[in-house]
Order: C-alpha cells, then sequence, then structure tokens
C-alpha cells in the first residue's frame, strides 16, 4: 500500500459555539479541480433542486467552531461535535484543513476517550478512523494512531470499560491500522489483541461452548471483521501460520446461535480460503467435504425458530461463500461512482470495501471519486478532473427521468395486458 511522506505544521481552530453539522451542509459534496482538493463548487442534489452555495472561507469557521467545541464542558456538546467533524469528514475531502489541525483534533479524540462515556467515546473512536482516512498513508496519520493506538488497546483489554466503547475501539484499530500502521510487526500484535478476544467464542477441546451476552458477542464479532480486515495484508509467511492455527478452529464459529456471529465467520472462512489458494494453488483443506456439508446447510436454512430476515441475510451470504471454499469462485459486482466504476472481484476487496464503508456510508462514492488514499488502495490511480459542465452534463434531470419511467411504465403495462388477454383467449378455447 503506497504511503506519501508529507510533512506540516501544527494548527488550531478558531473559537466559535456553532450548531451541529447538519444535513444541508453534508449536501455541499464536491468534486475538487486541483490536487490539494481545497476548492470548492457546489453540486445540485439528485433532482436538478439548485442548493445554497457555501463559501469554504464560512464551511471552515464552522469546522473551527466543531473543533473548539470538542473541548466543551458539556458532554451533549462535545458529542455534537465530534458527530458534526465525522459527518463533514465522511462526506468531503477535507485534507489541507485538516493537515494544519491533525495535532489539535488528536487531542481532543485523547480526551474524548479518556474522559468521556459511551456514545461519546465510540463517536470519538469514529472520528480517528475519518482522520485517518483523510490523511491517507503517510506520516501524518502514522503519528496519530502512534497516539491513540495505546488507549484503543487498553479500553478494548479492560473488561470492565462500557462494551459499546470496547465494541468501537475495536473496529476503529483495526481500520486505522490499515491505515497508519508503519510496521508490520505491530500489526501482527493487533491482530493477537483482536484473537485474544474472538477465540472466546470458538468451541473448547471438551466440544462445549462459553456463553456470552449479546453485547459480548458484538465485541467478539467486531475483533473478527478487523482481524480479517488485517489478515488482507499479511506476508504469505504469516498467512500460512495464521491458516495452521486457525483454519481448524474458526468453523466452530458457524454454529453460534448469533447469525452475525455466523455471518462474520463465514465471510473469514471464504478469505482465508483465498489468500491460501494464493499462496499455494495445490492448498487442500482436509475436512473440505464437511465444511463444505455446513456450509451448504447454512446457505439453505429454513429453521422455523430463526427470523426470517436473518434466514434471508444468511442464505444469500453463505450461497457466495460455499462458492468461495468448495470452488474458489467469486460474485464479481460493479461499483459505478461518477463517470468511473470498479468492480469488488475478491474477498479481500470486498473486506477492504465494506470496512472503509462502515465509516464513510453514503460518501464512500464520493471518496473513491476523490480521496487520494482510497483510490490507492482499490487501484484507480489519480483523481480524475471533472469541470461542473461535465458534471452537469453526466446528471439526468428530473423531467428527463420522469419521461422515462413514464415510458416504461406504459410499456410495461401495454406487456401485461397484451398477455392477459392470450391467457383470456386460452381459457375461452378450453
Amino acid at each position: 500500500m503506497p504511503r506519501s511522506k508529507k510533512r506540516s505544521t501544527k494548527g488550531g481552530g478558531q473559537p466559535r459555539r456553532v450548531q451541529p453539522f447538519s444535513d444541508e451542509d453534508a449536501s455541499i459534496e464536491t468534486l475538487s479541480h486541483c490536487s490539494s482538493f481545497s476548492d470548492s463548487i457546489s453540486v445540485a442534489e439528485e433532482g436538478g433542486d439548485v442548493c445554497e452555495e457555501a463559501t469554504q472561507e464560512d464551511f471552515e469557521y464552522k469546522l473551527k467552531g466543531f473543533i473548539d467545541s470538542t473541548m466543551d464542558k458539556s458532554a451533549k456538546a462535545r458529542q455534537s461535535a465530534l458527530g458534526g467533524l465525522k459527518t463533514a469528514m465522511a462526506s468531503k475531502i477535507l485534507y489541507e484543513f485538516i493537515l494544519e489541525r491533525r495535532m489539535t483534533i488528536t487531542d481532543s479524540i485523547e480526551r474524548c476517550l479518556k474522559k468521556g462515556k459511551g456514545d461519546e467515546q465510540c463517536a470519538a473512536a469514529s472520528l480517528a478512523c475519518l482522520l485517518c482516512i483523510q490523511l491517507g498513508a503517510g506520516i501524518e496519520s502514522e503519528g496519530v494512531f502512534k497516539t491513540l493506538k495505546p488507549i484503543f488497546k487498553n479500553i478494548l483489554a479492560d473488561g470492565t470499560a462500557n462494551i459499546q466503547t470496547r465494541q468501537a475501539c475495536a473496529t476503529s484499530l483495526g481500520v486505522c491500522s490499515l491505515v497508519a500502521a508503519d510496521d508490520i510487526l505491530d500489526v501482527y500484535a493487533t491482530m493477537e489483541c483482536f484473537e485474544s478476544l474472538f477465540a472466546k467464542s470458538y468451541v473448547k477441546e471438551d466440544g462445549t461452548r462459553s456463553v456470552y451476552n449479546a453485547q459480548t458477542t458484538v465485541l467478539h464479532i467486531n475483533a473478527l471483521l478487523s482481524w480479517t480486515l488485517l489478515l488482507t495484508i499479511c506476508s504469505n509467511t504469516e498467512v500460512k501460520k495464521i491458516l495452521k492455527k486457525h483454519l481448524p478452529k474458526l468453523p466452530s464459529l458457524l454454529d453460534c446461535d448469533d447469525v452475525n456471529m455466523r455471518i462474520a465467520a463465514g465471510e473469514t472462512l471464504a478469505l482465508l480460503f483465498e489468500l491460501a489458494r494464493d499462496v499455494d494453488a495445490e492448498f487442500e483443506y482436509e475436512d473440505l467435504e464437511s465444511l463444505c456439508a455446513k456450509l451448504r446447510a447454512l446457505a439453505t436454512d429454513g429453521n422455523k425458530h430463526r427470523a426470517k430476515n436473518d434466514k434471508r441475510k444468511q442464505r444469500h451470504v453463505f450461497r457466495d461463500v460455499l462458492r468461495a471454499v468448495e470452488e474458489g469462485e467469486f460474485q464479481t459486482e460493479m461499483i459505478k461512482f461518477g463517470a468511473e466504476h470498479m468492480y469488488i472481484d475478491s474477498w479481500v476487496i470486498k473486506r477492504t470495501y465494506d470496512a472503509f464503508t462502515e465509516f464513510v456510508g453514503s460518501g464512500m462514492n464520493y471518496h473513491l471519486q476523490a480521496n487520494e488514499f482510497i483510490r490507492n488502495v482499490f487501484e484507480l490511480g489519480p483523481p480524475m478532473m471533472v469541470d461542473a459542465a461535465t458534471l452537469k452534463a453526466m446528471k439526468v434531470s428530473r423531467f428527463e427521468r420522469h419521461l422515462y419511467n413514464a415510458a416504461a411504465f406504459k410499456a410495461r403495462t401495454k406487456a401485461r395486458n397484451k398477455f392477459r388477454d392470450k391467457r383470456v383467449d386460452i381459457g375461452e378455447f378450453i
């Protein structure tokens, strides 16, 4: 993964009390026209409605207010400010702005993680990920991560800490390690930290399984998913060690009562088999027949005691997992963003894409277009230069979309009526 090395100076925010970042602000998603992505051009929302233009200066002034409010005495104000920064970082490229203030933001995240409680700590952990995603792989994000990593690990290992905070730290530690860890041995040490959690859900040697409440199970799921994410950047030698250690035990998680644990375990197995075959084209799993039988049962699960949505989601995932384990195949998916597209054609890419999407959310397509780091991860090359006129031409107006939908509806109605007429004729003939 490329790591650009850039140097910068510490900066701070201008004190100001402001309202939380709103959905209206989030709609100011732009395509930047220079390498720094610092210029802002207001883009009309889908449907052709014209948004109110906000100058870059006003926008940054509001962000400075958020940064300042993360140090407010009120926990509610701090949490609101963290949420505002999260929304901004998820929906817009703020590299130059953040670069000057990364130490201030890092200090705020550190303070909220150490002294905050519950929701505030979770928001701070998520913001740490978005901060690293904005800065990309380089010395700036490495500095942020070195400050926050010990705090994440301490919370994760503290059985008395708020369980939701531990869950958030498990996810954030994984993504931050992927983006900002500068030493692969550090990554392996972090993976061991995750192993110490999700391995508690394995079936024991005597055939029994420890019983955990739902919240603790979620913690184990998050730890497993983060471990799987870091597995995507392991060396071949490390992959071989992991296969030997975990492949015999992971299938036991497929019997877990929690559907999300079953799915996480299934996707991890699919990724492990994919890596195993990349390392050794002749790779064979001794108990493949038994494992495939279990996967096939989950792909066709019809147990009445399980919720319909859980069964539907499980069957969909395990059909793909079964193909991956049994035949080494992956169901390729195309993601479109702007004038470009990318293919998710492996479990490695899927796990990485899902991890970033969890934090960036609906802004993922925008980041795929404009975020240099994310584009490097998915080998998309430098960001395309798209001017406002081209962008406008790419959009379909509401009126055009209405005409298209009306014509399609008319065609469908005509086809249905014709088919019904045939049925009537046949019935009369009989």
